[in-house]
């Protein structure tokens, strides 16, 4: 128990709630899944076209992003899996010899090169704005101003509209992206923990990959 949250305390997560990452210091996150594009397949003119989007991109945006390229060795334990499978329901000896080949080939290649596998996020913030413990002090002292206690209703408002203003720019952010040629999803409670544990829990190669499949409404 004492080691667990030893390890809590590195953690600046507070909690993650529908989609959205909260922050111990109150702040929220919300990350991006982007897809890639091959520039280097692109013409000069393309890539000019590129780079000019991204620009403006960056430049309308009146707030910080984070970009995170996330790199593990690549995880066929499941493409093996699924060859394995069809050669045991392969009633052909000779598809049976093929695919078992394959499978030692595929599992020879990985070993002797470094296969790996790329994941493009981008993470919207919104900060909390904190008062200042002195200004905190000088406005109880005013009348008008004075201490309030907060109820629940009120903190759970608060965070509505924090949540509010990271969805706007969460959206901003989005169609920027698409301006660009490039697909962003957000990923919800579920994939933020998948991604969140991978990350906390470095491994050679991933347990298990992240993919999303939902589409976009």
């Amino acid at each position: 128990m004492k080691e667990s949250q030893s390890t809590q305390q590195f953690v600046d997560i507070e909690e993650i709630r529908d989609g959205t990452v909260i922050l111990k210091s109150g702040s929220l996150r919300r990350v991006l899944m982007v897809t890639g594009i091959n520039f280097e397949l692109k013409s000069e003119d393309e890539q000019n076209a590129i780079l000019g989007a991204y620009q403006n991109f960056l430049n309308s945006l009146d707030f910080s992003l984070q970009i995170v390229i996330h790199s593990r060795k690549l995880n066929i334990k499941g493409y093996l899996d699924n060859l394995s499978e069809m050669q045991e329901n392969e009633k052909n000896d000779l598809l049976k010899d093929q695919i078992s080949e394959y499978v030692e080939f595929v599992k020879s290649f990985v070993e002797s090169n470094e296969i790996m596998s790329k994941n493009f996020f981008v993470v919207v913030p919104y900060d909390a704005i904190n008062i200042s413990e002195g200004t905190e002090k000088v406005m109880e002292a005013i009348p008008f101003f004075g201490k309030k206690k907060k109820n629940a209703s009120e903190d759970a408002q608060t965070l509505e509209e924090k949540i509010s203003q990271l969805d706007q720019r969460t959206d901003e952010v989005v169609a920027g992206l698409s301006a660009i040629g490039l697909r962003a999803v957000a990923l919800m409670t579920e994939e933020l923990i998948e991604l969140f544990y991978n990350l906390y829990n470095p491994q050679p190669m991933e347990k298990k990959e992240l993919h999303i499949v939902r589409q976009d409404k």
